[in-house]
């Protein structure tokens, strides 16, 4: 949450003339609702049911960068599905998830929570699963997207 995977994975898409795809807003735009809506309704388990289709069917297509939410990687049966593409782990501190999610009000797992609170036990909980999985590890923080980019593109090309 909060590292640049929509900015990162739109310049990257640019970059190698692919479509890019967030599947949190193919999730919203099948639903006609927002993620926090969904939430609302279906709680976390319901949202989470519905990411692991869409990630299946996203992972079928080719020729696409593809962004998911923060939580997906905490589903055995979403890894499966992610290692069939080359995975990047866009890593950043804390602080930067903060600065960069304070002022987004569709993030429901920082509502009516300490949000550095919620976002240290979520990098805790995923951290671990991110490196694991992760074709890629790259620094996203505050260095300027083009370098973040191109240190992609150089990994891809080896």
């Amino acid at each position: 949450m909060g590292s640049g995977k929509t900015t990162v994975g739109k310049q990257l898409a640019k970059r190698t003339r692919m479509d890019f795809v967030d599947s949190d807003h193919m999730i919203e735009d099948r639903c006609g609702v927002s993620i926090a809506t969904i939430f609302d309704i279906e709680g976390e388990d319901g949202f989470r049911k519905r990411e692991t289709k869409m990630l299946a069917e996203l992972c079928e297509r080719s020729g696409v960068v593809l962004a998911t939410g923060g939580g997906a990687i905490t589903s055995e049966e979403n890894r499966i599905l992610l290692r069939k593409g080359f995975v990047v782990y866009l890593k950043t501190s804390i602080e930067t998830q903060l600065a960069r999610t304070q002022k987004n009000q569709n993030r429901p797992l920082l509502e009516n929570v300490d949000a550095e609170s919620k976002l240290t036990e979520l990098m805790e909980e995923r951290g671990d699963l991110y490196e694991q999985e992760a074709d890629l590890v790259v620094m996203s923080g505050d260095r300027v997207v083009s370098k973040v980019v191109e240190e992609i593109m150089e990994a891809l090309e080896k």
